[in-house]
């Protein structure tokens, strides 16, 4: 186990150290977190300095659909770690694959916006600032998202196979901190860029 208990003084009161899957994947957020932050500046600073091409107005539509699936998700993932708690793998299963669900509806999502960005109204990486701290920005966001994505497909593929059991419920717990962090990434990112940017 990767679990030490302490007991303080008197009271007898065990206090178990979080596991070093946690404490890893919290070690992880915080540096991801830092990154995000330095992506988000750099879009805010850029905003309205581009002296040609569009604008976020011009070609920007507020994603709720794809917001709602993602934010969502989140509510799947819980009750997946909930199921494998419980020692319930088909229901975890069941959440897991919703989970996946929504999140490739997001990533779809956002594949059909750039599609349009890029071919309908000629915005690229490289047309001006606006393009390229808008790709940069939410392009890390989508890779983070995708790669959320294969590592819950990984999961649910392990529990139909019978292998996510209640002895894997850390490791559950440290997939599922992940994904609330790209959902709580994307509650700024959308805020930013898709509400107060416009």
């Amino acid at each position: 186990m990767n679990e030490a208990a302490l007991f303080t003084g008197d009271s007898n009161e065990a206090w178990e150290l979080p596991s070093r899957g946690i404490v890893g994947m919290l070690c992880l957020i915080v540096a991801e977190a830092t990154i995000f932050l330095i992506f988000v500046v750099a879009y805010v600073y850029y905003l309205g300095k581009s002296l040609a091409g569009s604008t976020p107005h011009d070609v920007l539509s507020i994603p709720i659909f794809t917001t709602i699936c993602l934010l969502s998700s989140s509510i799947t993932v819980h009750l997946a770690v909930s199921a494998v708690h419980h020692g319930r793998s088909m229901l975890a299963s069941i959440w897991l694959v919703a989970t996946v669900l929504l999140g490739t509806i997001f990533i779809s999502g956002t594949a059909m916006e750039w599609y349009h960005l890029i071919y309908r109204d000629g915005l690229t990486i490289q047309t001006n600032l606006f393009g390229t701290t808008f790709y940069s920005l939410v392009g890390l966001h989508a890779t983070h998202v995708i790669f959320g994505l294969l590592m819950l497909s990984f999961a649910f593929l392990f529990s139909l196979r019978g292998h996510l059991t209640t002895e894997q419920s850390n490791r559950m717990e440290v997939l599922a901190l992940y994904w609330h962090f790209v959902d709580a990434v994307w509650v700024v990112v959308f805020l930013v860029v898709y509400v107060l940017g416009r």
